[in-house]
């Protein structure tokens, strides 16, 4: 599972999940990727399942990115404990995603194969997302912006 090695400050509050993704919102290093369509909190394990997930489909073909990180700390009590007593043990890690976010990418491989490895991917994430190739991710960003002017 994916997790800090060390954090400053164990537990956090929950935060938002307002607005778009102005990060990590274009395809960088593979040449089709996923991109969240709604905001959510993506567990380590859910990452590590869409990982597994392509790489078996690719048959251990081409390269993967992930480009989002699980470094938010979720708490949780044990059951059936009394109210009060502060904040619970850290639970598990989810990393914070909004819509726009690239969350993985794939290079070296075909692009039946690469789709359906992302497709399959997807179908792992809590969120709902969608599979772009780096030119057609970019026309759409350049056709938004041109929209909003």
């Amino acid at each position: 599972m994916l997790m800090p090695k060390r954090v400053k400050y164990r537990k956090q509050m929950r935060g938002s999940l307002k607005g778009k993704a102005n990060r990590g919102n274009t395809i960088s290093y593979g040449e089709f990727g996923i991109v969240a369509l709604e905001p959510c909190w993506i567990r380590s394990n859910q990452i590590e399942a869409a990982r597994v997930a392509m790489t078996r489909h690719a048959k251990r073909g081409g390269q993967v990115w992930i480009k989002i990180f699980p470094d938010k700390p979720v708490t949780a009590k044990p059951a059936e404990t009394r109210m009060g007593s502060g904040k619970g043990a850290v639970d598990y890690w989810v990393a914070v995603v909004k819509p726009g976010r690239v969350l993985f990418e794939i290079a070296g491989v075909e692009e039946g194969i690469a789709r359906e490895a992302l497709r399959l991917a997807a179908h792992k994430l809590p969120c709902k997302c969608k599979v772009y190739s780096k030119a057609d991710l970019q026309a759409e960003v350049t056709a938004r912006e041109g929209g909003e002017k």
